[in-house]
């Protein structure tokens, strides 16, 4: 792993911080306080890049439109762990996903609403559209290693002057522990789905967002908010980005009506240096670190995402997990406190053994 594999608690805790000095609200701050549920239906909630008006278009897994998902059931009686494990560098696993279509949809923000959203660029499953629900998406094929995942993946697509660009091969989705007790974190809740970071934010607000790792990276060239105009012109560079959503949960809704008030961000506990979920959102899920690799580079001045310039990157997750396999990831690879493949290997640990198969399927 790259020395940027690991998760720097640092980042988190100044992030948020810069947010609160700041005043910047609209998304590590929205995310950790859930609006009251509204006794009305037509809740609506802005989403960057898209001029989102009142509509009557809700999923199906929403029946009374008003935003919310419950979780079936909901989790109850949960605290933030502040228990202190034995310290492991690592504790996560890859889900290695190709990119499959694109497609001016986004089942999250825009369910039932076919072209209404920016262009997006998916990955894992093959069928994801305006139209997805969770067991559509269950029912369909996936681009990842590991058949089990069917989620959906999905980030705004970047284009270099009028050509998309889009990641070949399989993309690096790290699942990883976002809190210090890695020995809480527990899978994602069948159909839990999210918005990380928001295409409507500054730039001020992309550089100190919490899930912001290295921004935007070319080369040697580092902790970028604009597309680096340094990215050398030979066939091995990329363009590369890396983002990680939020990992606590409120343990209540699958959706919320701004797609990001059921997640939060962790937060220190007071007197240590240790990362623990807030209070309100007490569940600790696997953290996700988007690691993606465009193939771009040389002159980017004319790079563009769908969404807007380059500091509106958001992605989105839809879970579509096989629930035994991803509970098997988790638990050999996170709670285990190992550095796994999408297989749940550890290279560095192999008498550990695997979670997956060679299909990676459980055994």
């Amino acid at each position: 792993m790259a020395r940027r594999s690991k998760i720097v608690s640092t980042t988190l805790i100044t992030g948020a911080l810069l947010l609160t000095s700041l005043g910047l609200g609209g998304i590590a701050m929205s995310a950790e306080t859930p609006p009251a549920k509204s006794a009305g239906a037509g809740v609506t909630a802005a989403h960057a890049g898209h001029t989102m008006a009142a509509s009557s278009a809700s999923s199906p897994e929403d029946p009374d439109g008003d935003g919310y998902i419950p979780a079936n059931p909901p989790v109850t009686g949960v605290t933030p762990s502040t228990k202190e494990p034995p310290h492991r560098y690592f504790h996560e696993f890859q889900a290695n996903c190709s990119v499959s279509h694109t497609k001016a949809d986004d089942p999250i923000v825009y369910p039932q609403q076919p072209g209404a959203s920016h262009d997006h660029t998916f990955m894992g499953n093959t069928t994801t559209d305006a139209a997805s629900t969770t067991a559509s998406l269950e029912a369909g094929r996936t681009t990842c290693k590991a058949p089990g995942d069917k989620s959906g993946y999905w980030m705004p697509t970047l284009s270099n002057g009028d050509k998309p660009v889009l990641p070949i091969g399989p993309q690096t989705i790290y699942y990883k522990a976002g809190v210090t007790d890695y020995t809480s974190v527990r899978p994602f809740p069948r159909g839990l789905r999210f918005v990380v970071g928001d295409p409507m934010q500054s730039a001020e607000e992309f550089r100190h967002h919490p899930g912001f790792v290295e921004g935007w990276e070319c080369g040697d060239s580092f902790f970028n908010i604009e597309f680096p105009k340094d990215c050398p012109s030979r066939p091995e560079v990329q363009l590369n980005i890396r983002f990680q959503a939020p990992s606590c949960w409120d343990g209540k809704y699958l959706d919320t009506p701004d797609h990001r008030s059921h997640m939060a961000y962790p937060v220190v506990n007071p007197g240590t240096n240790n990362n623990v979920c807030p209070a309100d959102h007490p569940v600790a899920l696997p953290m996700i670190e988007f690691k993606m690799a465009f193939p771009v580079n040389g002159d980017l001045s004319k790079a563009r995402l769908a969404s807007g310039p380059s500091w509106s990157f958001h992605y989105d997750f839809f879970n579509a997990w096989d629930a035994p396999t991803l509970k098997a990831l988790v638990d050999h690879c996170v709670v285990g406190a190992l550095q796994c493949d999408a297989r749940g290997y550890d290279q560095t640990h192999p008498e550990a053994g695997a979670a997956l198969d060679e299909n990676y399927e459980l055994p």
